[in-house]
């Protein structure tokens, strides 16, 4: 194969030329310009945070909402707190394309999102957990790609220092004063370098 020909493929990417959009918008502009058009599809992705509350959550919805119009399902599997129905329905999310699994033994929820990734069906799942072997995050992706959805993990700060297989890995803080702001700091994304952070507005999110 000759290096034009190599050039040429859309799996190929070249530093400093930004590949083609194939994201999930996520419904803030300057997210989206930072993710080659939003969340990747079929893939994990990872939200890093010191404190919960800062609106982690908040940041997808947009997405959630526009899968849910889509008729994809949403899963999400142990969050630390029930989701508010009617912030979420004024953002546009349908709630019959919702499910919220509270698995009775804490490691259940591994192998229920790996399950939901894998089916198919599911345009987002959505997992809350601290504790994940390499292994069972890999397996985590490796669902994602076979089933094409969005998958998320939400945890701690102290886990940004490890190496994961997660497609894209962002660093999130909460930013004081009026209104909710949050620092969005990408540490690993597909076909491009870690960038430093932009300010996202979540206080009025609309799918």
């Amino acid at each position: 194969m000759s290096l034009d020909s190599l050039l040429q493929r859309t799996d190929v990417w070249r530093g400093g030329v930004a590949p083609p959009p194939t994201g999930l918008a996520s419904g803030f502009a300057a997210l989206d310009a930072r993710l080659s058009g939003g969340w990747p599809r079929g893939a994990v992705s990872e939200l890093l945070f010191a404190r919960a509350g800062i609106g982690e959550f908040t940041l997808l919805v947009p997405a959630l909402a526009r899968l849910s119009r889509e008729g994809r399902w949403l899963v999400l599997v142990a969050p630390p707190y029930v989701p508010y129905a009617p912030a979420l329905t004024r953002a546009g999310v349908d709630l019959a394309r919702a499910i919220v699994v509270e698995p009775r033994v804490p490691r259940d929820a591994l192998w229920v999102a790996e399950q939901a990734l894998r089916a198919g069906a599911c345009g987002a799942v959505l997992l809350w957990r601290e504790e994940v072997e390499p292994r069972a995050l890999r397996r985590l992706q490796l669902a994602a790609e076979t089933g094409g959805g969005l998958g998320v993990l939400f945890r701690s700060l102290r886990y940004a220092g490890e190496s994961s297989p997660a497609a894209l890995r962002l660093r999130l803080r909460g930013i004081a004063g009026r209104g909710r702001r949050l620092e969005v700091a990408v540490l690993k994304r597909r076909g491009g370098w870690p960038t430093g952070p932009i300010t996202v507005e979540v206080d009025h999110v609309s799918g």
